[in-house]
């Protein structure tokens, strides 16, 4: 048990199954983060819960980063720091865009829009893993150089 617990949570590890899972915890962390700073931001704060909902993506993103390097993509190829920046700005970016538009799209549909964003939250998640993985192995191509032939 401890065995397998060590290689689910403590290894580093290239193995996709076992980032996946890990992705998932780590993407609840940074969900309740995002979820509830939009909920205090909305409700508590009383602004808009578009504008809500930016500053909510951007600490689960924070929250997101930080627990991914350590836990998720640690054993990734290292390469340059600005690489890695512009990977999580362009991905970030990205997904904010479409949390974003989602949580609009869902809310203007008539849903209550902590449930629009539980819902563009799981749709956001999976262009975030997907995405997180490919531009870590190009970039790694990259940083060392090697070339599509």
């Amino acid at each position: 048990m401890r065995k397998m617990l060590n290689k689910l949570f403590i290894e580093k590890t290239n193995d996709v199954k076992i980032q996946f899972l890990r992705y998932i915890l780590v993407g609840g962390i940074a969900a309740v983060v995002n979820i509830g700073a939009l909920y205090i931001f909305t409700d508590i704060f009383h602004l808009y819960y578009l504008f809500s909902n930016i500053f909510g993506f951007i600490l689960g993103l924070i929250t997101n980063y930080l627990l991914s390097k350590v836990l998720v993509f640690a054993k990734e190829q290292k390469f340059n720091k600005v690489i890695e920046f512009t990977i999580y700005a362009i991905i970030g970016v990205i997904g904010l865009g479409l949390d974003t538009l989602f949580l609009w799209i869902f809310t203007s549909w008539g849903l209550y829009y902590l449930l629009s964003k539980i819902i563009s939250t799981a749709l956001v998640f999976i262009w975030n893993f997907g995405a997180r993985k490919v531009l870590y192995i190009i970039a790694g191509k990259i940083s060392r150089g090697e070339n599509n032939k």
